[in-house]
């Protein structure tokens, strides 16, 4: 399947997205508790969605189920977790030395990383996609990268 335009200015604004959330989260973090911080951003992230699932229904002309259409399996449900625990992670190491670029170097690093291993064992029901060369090759870049954003302020 060819990546369409549409697709990459998606994956770019959810990048964005991302980076915006963990940088507010870390500062009520900084007022309050990196746990706080995750109790709402998550209550607030379950508000929006809630009324982004409303509007969409009303846009569509048709009511969009909250169940699921297939039986889905269990664990399919606990994508909750991994995303408490970068809020409350990321709260942290953004208040911490690393600043908000090095915390989210190594946090795309991470992401690239436990990507290349879910989609060469496709893991989570994901198709399996063979990791070639070129992926390494841009995983080095990154962590080059990375180092450069952690080691290179003056």
């Amino acid at each position: 399947m060819k990546t369409q335009p549409f697709h990459l200015s998606l994956a770019m604004a959810g990048g964005v997205t991302l980076a915006s959330m963990i940088a507010l989260n870390s500062h009520m973090a900084f007022f309050s508790s990196p746990l706080l911080a995750s109790w709402v951003a998550h209550g607030i992230g379950a508000v929006v969605s809630l009324i982004v699932l409303m509007i969409a229904s009303i846009l569509i002309g048709k009511k969009i189920s909250l169940l699921p259409k297939t039986k889905t399996p269990i664990w399919a449900y606990l994508g909750g977790i991994p995303g408490a625990f970068t809020v409350i992670l990321a709260a942290i190491t953004v208040n911490s030395p690393l600043g908000l670029s090095g915390s989210l170097a190594l946090i795309m690093a991470g992401q690239v990383l436990f990507g290349l291993v879910c989609d060469s064992f496709g893991l989570f029901g994901l198709a399996k996609r063979t990791v070639n060369s070129h992926d390494f090759i841009a995983l080095i870049l990154m962590v080059a990268g990375c180092l450069m954003t952690l080691f290179g302020r003056g």
